[in-house]
């Protein structure tokens, strides 16, 4: 049975060529990039290369760029270190109801300390109101923290209009681009953020390495104490193999980047439209065209989402869906929750992610597997 792969947007495998650079760093190549000698400037050599590859897809100075173990400590970074360093000119922050976990738990850590946080709610189709923003501005106001595109749902935000408006007001700007560097273009003067996170594994480069770009200028506290890598900025002798496999993982993306978006959006439109032809009572989540081109999640009323998760996996095709069982209990996303899903509906999300890998006859076995399964669970189920 051929496995099909369908959650690109918890992680991607590493690219054969992402693998073949890394190998020699973990080898012969293994020097500290803090040492003098010929080991220590390879490393070096090696990390300054793959600065410039990953500025260069966001459209960066390599300067601006700083290496970390991945999103969640970037997001961290960005906004603990952003609120720490300008305490003095306020303590208010602003971000969205349906951010990444990364950044609401920070928020909340942030709260805790006695800074003051207001989150934003979003419409059905899962968007940021710009003008909610301004709304939300206070005087104390140091930053907005507001996601790209939702890992979720795949709705892509209009950050090019909120930051525009923050530049006028000289609020700083922070946002989560997990989902969407190396999935759609991202230019980090067009969407005038000063600061953006992004990961590794979700570009089909090694987990555990990431970035966060901070816009030249931008007063911000070192989040890694300790010696004096990436300039003063994140203690810590630096993962030379993970960050050769992020530089290269960048340089492919840019290749092909607005091909393979095509691409994947044409099988995400198949197979939206091979779901609503064969399911009934399905609702699609998120915005219909301003989303992420691999994305497709939704709702199949009177079925429970890890019901279809794990009989699609019997089958040979992995997704992944908004709900999370704990201790016995459903709890809905709480994405799902702040687009106004009713909790029963919820509970029957699930969330297809295309990658590079996928092709239309996979679309076609999802249709061929998921309506029956479907019926299969509503007769079984209490609430039809």
């Amino acid at each position: 049975m051929k496995r099909i792969y369908l959650d690109h947007a918890a992680t991607t495998p590493v690219h054969p060529e992402v693998g073949e650079a890394m190998l020699p760093y973990l080898t012969e190549r293994f020097g500290n990039a803090s040492t003098l000698y010929s080991f220590g400037r390879e490393a070096k050599e090696a990390l300054e290369e793959a600065r410039e590859k990953v500025a260069s897809l966001i459209g960066a100075n390599p300067q601006e760029v700083f290496f970390t173990s991945g999103g969640t400590e970037s997001d961290n970074w960005a906004l603990i270190g952003v609120m720490f360093a300008r305490e003095r000119k306020g303590r208010h922050l602003i971000t969205s109801a349906i951010e990444h976990h990364a950044v609401l738990e920070t928020c909340r850590f942030l709260e805790r300390r006695g800074f003051e946080v207001t989150y934003l709610p979003v419409d059905a189709d899962g968007l940021v109101d710009p003008e909610e923003v301004k709304k939300a501005l206070r005087p104390d106001t140091v930053l907005v923290s507001i996601m790209h595109a939702n890992n979720e749902i795949g709705t892509i935000e209009p950050l090019e209009e909120i930051g525009e408006m923050l530049q006028q007001r000289e609020v700083l700007f922070h946002t989560d681009a997990v989902q969407t560097v190396g999935s759609i273009p991202v230019d980090v003067k067009a969407l005038q953020v000063n600061l953006l996170s992004l990961s590794g594994h979700k570009l089909y480069g090694p987990k555990g390495v990431g970035a966060l770009y901070i816009r030249r200028g931008t007063r911000i506290w070192p989040f890694i104490h300790g010696g004096g890598q990436e300039r003063n900025r994140r203690a810590g002798t630096e993962n030379v193999a993970g960050i050769v496999g992020l530089g290269k993982a960048c340089e492919l993306a840019a290749v092909d980047l607005e091909e393979r978006a095509e691409r994947l959006k044409q099988l995400r439109e198949q197979l939206i439209e091979g779901l609503f032809a064969r399911i009934e009572d399905i609702r699609l989540n998120g915005h219909r065209t301003r989303r992420l081109p691999n994305n497709v999640n939704i709702c199949v009323e009177g079925v429970e989402g890890e019901s279809m998760l794990l009989m699609l996996d019997w089958e040979g095709i992995a997704v992944s869906t908004g709900s999370a069982c704990s201790s016995g209990s459903l709890e809905p996303s709480h994405v799902l929750e702040a687009i106004g899903v009713p909790p029963a509906i919820a509970q029957g999300s699930l969330r297809f992610t295309f990658g590079r890998e996928n092709s239309e006859e996979d679309v076609e076995r999802v249709l061929e597997v998921l309506p029956p399964i479907v019926t299969r669970l509503r007769e079984m189920s209490p609430l039809r």
